[in-house]
């Protein structure tokens, strides 16, 4: 019903030949870069959002309005 030990070990030979264990390496570095830019722009992000409630908070209003333009050709 689930995977053994045996099989991912067979699994594992096969991904090896095909790849080779210096590409593995450099897919695994890569992932791991990936994986800690994320976390640090996931970080930045919440402490960003952080300020931004506090402004929220301190304007307590909004203001509604509408944006015209103007052309001088047309009076």
């Amino acid at each position: 019903m689930g995977i053994s030990i045996w099989q991912l070990l067979i699994i594992l030979a096969i991904v090896l030949v095909l790849f080779g264990a210096k590409r593995l390496r450099n897919v695994g570095s890569d992932l791991g870069g990936a994986i800690k830019g994320f976390k640090s722009a996931m970080k930045e992000g919440e402490e960003e959002g952080g300020e931004d409630e506090q402004l929220e908070s301190k304007e307590g209003r909004v203001i509604d309005g509408e944006v015209t333009s103007r052309n001088k050709d047309k009076v």
